[in-house]
């Protein structure tokens, strides 16, 4: 354990880039093509072997899949979309741009994530689909999710940002539902910088989703400017600029092949900060359910200030002191001001994600890190903590 402060800002979440992405980003600039080409839709073919599925599509954001998936159902005003109560705000402004209505329901203390318990009671004739969020890179429990689907006819849309490697029961996060949707953010477990992916189930909804992604367009700049020659195109519906482009893709391609190692590394890390903190004064993640594979994107500690003395938002003053990044995942939805004006939401009427949302601290957790960055880590935690309640 490090006994004093670090000398630089060990940063949150700095993705692991190694000199095969750098060498492929240079061929790409290199090569006269910058935007969507061969490398995306290469991309797309070996993230949709990864997961064993046919249809996958790259875009430039989970965002912009989870938007395209609300947008391939069709939705109405009024049609209602079920989710979690703790989840970044993405989740339920891609419900609301495609004009439904986000319903919240409120987490597992345990899990994190959405209470499979108390989802049926928000299920009304205008609900149309059910958005779990695999938070943290624990799976949901897809069991009782597929059911409450099947029993009212309801699409399954996953928001897998967080859950690349994440298995349930031996089937992989993104592949239960109609929609699977990830993240290549600079802070994921595949970091692109910016990017992302849906995994479709269905392949007039796959073709869909991919014209939408490009305008609405029938054919992409690659298929248009290509050797072949010029290829006019029609307009077929409003679409989006989503669109993933090779530059991304070249790095995603070399992610991918490491995804395993970086895994492993992320698990090791996972597991010594359980070690180290299993003394202290803070509510660690539970260990992952059998017959489960946790990705390990986020190490959230939960630091209630009744028995650490001090506040949440204190201690994240401290570790930055210490030169430690942290982060917050995350202040439940509804403690939002958009979200109570728009909705009324009422933290008070989802208690398990408002007490995780005012206690949550978030610590480095990433494939880059040394032993020694673990580490100084580990210190800065126990030194923060033990001085408080000394």
């Amino acid at each position: 354990m490090s006994t004093e402060s670090r000398d630089s800002f060990l940063v949150f979440g700095s993705p692991r880039i190694e000199n095969e992405e750098i060498d492929q980003v240079v061929e790409v600039m290199r090569s006269g093509w910058l935007g969507t080409g061969q490398r995306t839709r290469t991309f797309e073919e070996k993230f949709a072997e990864y997961k064993g599925v046919h249809n996958a599509v790259a875009l430039n954001s989970c965002t912009a899949a989870l938007h395209l998936a609300c947008l391939a159902l069709n939705l109405q005003p009024g049609d209602e979309v079920v989710t979690s109560a703790l989840t970044f705000c993405a989740t339920v402004n891609a419900i609301i741009h495609a004009g439904a209505s986000p319903v919240l329901v409120d987490i597992d203390p345990t899990t994190m994530n959405i209470d499979p318990k108390l989802v049926e009671e928000k299920i009304t004739s205008r609900t149309r689909a059910l958005l779990p969020v695999h938070f943290a890179g624990r799976s949901c429990e897809m069991d009782e999710l597929c059911n409450l689907a099947e029993k009212y006819n309801l699409t399954i849309i996953e928001d897998c940002a967080h859950a690349i490697e994440t298995k349930y029961k031996g089937k992989s996060a993104g592949t239960f539902g109609n929609f699977g949707c990830f993240s290549f953010y600079s802070t994921k477990n595949i970091a692109t910088g910016e990017g992302g992916m849906i995994l479709i189930a269905d392949a007039d909804k796959a073709a869909r989703v991919r014209r939408l992604s490009l305008h609405g367009m029938s054919r992409d700049a690659w298929q248009r400017f290509g050797s072949s020659g010029y290829k006019h195109y029609d307009v077929l519906e409003a679409g989006f600029k989503y669109n993933m482009m090779d530059l991304q893709a070249a790095i995603g391609l070399q992610q991918l092949l490491k995804v395993n190692a970086f895994h492993k590394r992320r698990e090791q890390v996972w597991h010594r900060y359980n070690e180290a903190f299993s003394s202290l004064p803070v509510v660690c993640p539970s260990e992952p359910a059998r017959d489960t594979v946790h990705g390990y994107h986020l190490y959230t500690i939960l630091v209630d200030e009744q028995v650490t003395r001090i506040s949440r938002d204190n201690f994240l003053e401290e570790m930055t002191r210490e030169k430690i990044g942290v982060g917050v995942h995350y202040r439940s939805l509804p403690e939002h001001t958009y979200y109570q004006q728009q909705y009324a939401w009422k933290p008070e009427d989802y208690p398990v994600a408002f007490s995780i949302g005012k206690t949550t601290v978030s610590l480095p957790l990433s494939a880059k890190l040394s032993d020694q960055d673990v580490e100084d880590v580990i210190g800065a935690v126990r030194r923060v903590l033990l001085k408080t309640i000394s």
